[in-house]
């Protein structure tokens, strides 16, 4: 195939749009809709390669295979290498486990269903994956094995015009399971290849229909699909249901712009786009590492630009000492696979990965009150079975060792250790615990489900409570800096020169419904008790703890951060309740008391990690914040 300077400028454009949205998505918020740009061309290139094969008869699916492999895995394999180098230094046995994992999720290609079943592609957790980007490497190696295979298998019972036909019909077809299975199930559709293969297969479209324009209809199809893409790269955020039908705009956009054939653009064409389109495959793997190095470390947003620049420096070197790299593609004989260099490669960072998986990070490596804090700094074992984040019936909310179900708790994903916590203390007395927790839940009472995601059940658990008159002592604990800051990361975990909180009329007005549902309670039940905000950490907890213990500071406490920064970011909300006139069977419970010092807050305290991560507690943590409970029945 003639060399497409147009194709290879999308290259660049997409990699830079990528780029930008992961180092500051304010510069270009639709960003990673660069992918789907990706994703098009692949279908193009790999559906040329795979039909002037059918067409010569002369296709072999093993030298496609091999072919590919050459090209995708020795670049990936090398970043994947450094990275465990660097993580062997600098991570902490949990992170570092969790890099072996992904590691060998990603050179064997399976990363993208990994990380579908982990969490979502915009959660704040994906910061903390070094390989997350490689999952859009294993959609398209997904692609590459399965597409070959049904063509020729079709091919065996229809002609080449009807394997076109089929090609058109199955992106129309794969276009419309997109768009359902976005609405349907998000993550699944955002990582999985049923809901991606259409954008790859229109690009094989185009291959297969090319247009014939004069040079005036090309520039007008080029800047229409550049106006196409640009507008997803702006137009769309995060928020938006992706890819679903609204993909279409970057997807038409790529197929415009190849359909366009203008090798002459002064857009695609021009120096600086060839050179990034040139290096965007290493560009692009080896970028991600730099964001994630600025977020786990908590680096100034001076460094974004140094990453920038990083990422261009490294994919230059990696395209043009790696991805140059000459292997062999066609392998005549058994024997020769055997001196296959790339089968090789992959093998070793494959057991390389899995081998830092069994190994736990090699966390046995580290002194035995270094494990002790990390293996005990951990969540509820229930969590994931009774912590929800979308809709279920609160009558079928967990319940906590007894039949005697006289306490619930009720709030988000901070008050899940909390009432894992308090029914085992309960369960010595014959006593059980109903537990309701919604992540991200805000107070909703007599709110309509546009006002949260969670306002229906939050609702129907409240009622659920009212009306169970065997339950008399309810629980109530929020992450209210969520509400504060309106869930802006960038805001308050970092940044300790806080800016003025905003009042705005949503916080007013989810205090208000707080209100109503803690007199509501305080009616009809012996106690209720309210926690204040629980103190944040700057950095997940096992940062702190590795940091301490490289520093060879005492591990028996930990700091987290000042108590200036946790009054200054809950100022709202301390003072609420501190000026609340609620009735004597309202306990309010602060966990300053024991989480913090007269002017610290802590991680560690006392040799017992506090937290699992940054905000929640650990099970360790919330016993101690059950005692608070103990405390104010005492008093």
């Amino acid at each position: 195939m003639q060399f497409r300077k147009d194709i290879n400028g999308l290259r660049a454009i997409a990699v830079i749009a990528v780029v930008l949205f992961h180092f500051n998505e304010s510069w270009m918020p639709g960003g990673f809709a660069g992918v789907d740009v990706f994703f098009v061309i692949s279908g193009y290139l790999m559906t040329g390669i795979i039909f002037r094969g059918i067409e010569r008869e002369d296709f072999s699916i093993v030298s496609f295979y091999t072919a590919r492999a050459n090209r995708i895995i020795p670049s990936l394999a090398v970043l994947c290498f450094v990275l465990l180098i660097f993580g062997w230094f600098f991570l902490v046995p949990v992170d570092y486990k969790a890099m072996g994992k992904h590691v060998a999720g990603s050179v064997s290609f399976l990363s993208n269903i990994m990380y579908w079943k982990d969490s979502g592609y915009f959660d704040t957790a994906s910061q903390e994956k070094w390989l997350l980007h490689t999952w859009s490497l294993s959609v398209e190696w997904q692609f590459y094995i399965t597409y070959p295979v049904a063509l020729i298998a079709i091919r065996k019972i229809l002609s080449l015009k009807s394997i076109k036909i089929a090609v058109l019909l199955s992106t129309l077809l794969g276009f419309i399971l997109c768009i359902f299975t976005t609405y349907k199930s998000p993550s699944a559709a955002y990582y999985l290849l049923p809901a991606r293969a259409w954008e790859m297969m229109i690009g094989g479209v185009a291959y297969l229909y090319p247009f014939k324009l004069q040079i005036r209809a090309k520039r007008l199809l080029e800047y229409t699909g550049l106006a196409l893409i640009v507008a997803s790269y702006f137009l769309v955020s995060e928020k938006t249901p992706w890819p679903g039908y609204i993909a279409i705009l970057p997807v038409l956009g790529s197929f415009f712009i190849i359909q366009a054939q203008n090798n002459n653009s002064i857009i695609t064409s021009n120096g600086i786009l060839q050179k990034l389109g040139a290096w965007s495959y290493s560009i692009y793997l080896w970028h991600w590492p730099m964001v994630v190095g600025i977020y786990y470390y908590s680096l100034s947003r001076s460094f974004i630009y140094l990453g920038l620049c990083l990422s261009v420096l490294l994919g230059f070197l990696s395209y043009n000492f790696i991805e140059k790299i000459k292997f062999k593609n066609n392998l005549e004989s058994f024997s020769s696979y055997l001196r296959w260099k790339t089968l090789y490669i992959f093998l070793i960072l494959c057991i390389a990965g899995i081998v830092v998986l069994k190994e736990n990070g090699f966390i046995t490596l580290a002194p035995a009150n270094y494990q002790y804090l990390l293996n005990n700094a951990m969540a509820s074992p229930y969590r994931d079975r009774c912590h929800i984040s979308n809709y279920e019936d609160p009558s079928k909310a967990c319940e906590y060792f007894g039949e005697n179900i006289s306490w619930a708790t009720l709030g988000d994903s901070h008050s899940t250790e909390l009432a894992y916590a308090l029914a085992q203390k309960l369960h010595h007395n014959g006593i059980g615990l109903k537990h309701f927790s919604f992540s991200g839940c805000v107070p909703s009472f007599k709110e309509d489900k546009e006002f949260s995601k969670c306002s229906n059940w939050y609702n129907e658990a409240v009622s659920y409570i009212l009306n169970n008159n065997s339950i008399q002592n309810v629980v109530l604990n929020h992450r209210f800096i969520s509400i504060l800051f309106g869930g802006d990361e960038e805001s308050y975990p970092f940044n300790k020169s806080l800016k003025r909180t905003l009042v705005t009329s949503e916080v007013i007005r989810v205090t208000k419904r707080l209100d109503e549902v803690i007199l509501k309670f305080a009616q009809s039940k012996e106690d209720v008790y309210v926690f204040y905000p629980i103190p944040e950490l700057p950095k997940d907890i096992s940062q702190l703890i590795h940091l301490a213990h490289r520093n060879g500071t005492s591990l028996l406490n930990v700091l987290g951060s000042d108590l200036k920064w946790y009054e200054k970011r809950n100022e709202y909300f301390i003072s609420h309740f501190n000026n609340a006139k609620y009735p004597s069977n309202v306990h309010l419970l602060d966990p300053r008391d024991a989480f913090c010092t007269q002017t610290d807050c802590f991680a560690v305290k006392d040799g017992v990690p506090l937290y699992f991560d940054d905000d929640h507690p650990s099970v360790l943590g919330a016993t101690k914040l059950v005692e608070l409970i103990k405390k104010s029945e005492e008093r």
